[in-house]
């Protein structure tokens, strides 16, 4: 099985470890792994303000990256941007390769539990701490990771399925656990006082609960909600999944 591995840009440039952990794991699992040089935006800033032409041009970008690759799957480590991939990567010319892709785009959750349907861990990683679990948006509605709290269906959680191969980890919520955290990309930039309040009340939330450790599938949310925890001096750290699965997270 040939994994393509795309880095989104803001992984790169802020958060690296969250790739780093997630490459390590996949590795480690036995796959034959290839990094995706050159990895860029997947549009997704764009598309959200309305800017098709940057999306698009970003979008062919990303074309040669993919095409003739002979990738099996993709794996992205970013439930925003698989999102982006999967259900709005439109602006191109549909091709086979490029229905391909989008066919076969995963972030590490949906790759880990449905695809490889894992039932345990490389070396056994063991974190023996409760651990808030934040579903980000895109992965809980569009990716459909776990059950939104609104639907009146059977409950599950891909991510939380994933923490329990963990030794020692324990699985909670925020109160209100659907509740966006007010990342939610260009909206932190123009409605900065809504999207700040909301990243009070998510991390305000899991210190009344008693958590120290908070992880999701979008490493977006979890430095939205990191930087606001310490300029409110609160003791949280935000770790992405993987980076438990696979060890890497450090109390």
């Amino acid at each position: 099985m040939k994994i393509g591995f795309f880095v989104p840009c803001y992984i790169d440039a802020i958060h690296p470890q969250a790739a780093i952990s997630t490459y390590s794991l996949l590795e480690k699992l036995g796959l034959d792994v290839e990094f995706i040089e050159r990895g860029s935006c997947c549009g997704l800033p764009e598309l959200d303000m309305g800017y098709i032409k940057h999306s698009c041009s970003l979008e062919k970008g990303i074309v040669p990256l993919i095409s003739d690759k002979g990738y099996d799957y993709v794996v992205v480590p970013s439930g925003i941007c698989t999102d982006q991939f999967r259900d709005h990567f439109n602006e191109v010319e549909q091709t086979p390769e490029i229905e391909h892709f989008r066919a076969t785009v995963h972030d590490p959750v949906e790759f880990l539990h449905d695809i490889l349907k894992i039932t345990e861990l490389p070396g056994h990683p063991r974190f023996p701490y409760r651990v808030a679990l934040h579903n980000g948006c895109h992965s809980l509605r569009y990716l459909n990771e776990a059950r939104p709290t609104e639907l009146m269906i059977k409950p599950f959680d891909k991510c939380a399925d994933l923490l329990k191969l963990v030794d020692g980890l324990e699985v909670g919520y925020a109160t209100r656990r659907d509740e966006c955290c007010g990342f939610g990309g260009t909206y932190s930039i123009w409605d900065s006082s809504c999207s700040g309040q909301q990243g009070r009340d998510k991390v305000s939330d899991y210190v009344r609960n008693g958590f120290k450790y908070v992880t999701s599938q979008d490493m977006s949310c979890m430095i939205h909600q990191q930087t606001i925890a310490r300029k409110n001096g609160l003791d949280l750290k935000m770790f992405y999944i993987t980076e438990i699965l696979n060890g890497d997270a450090k109390p």
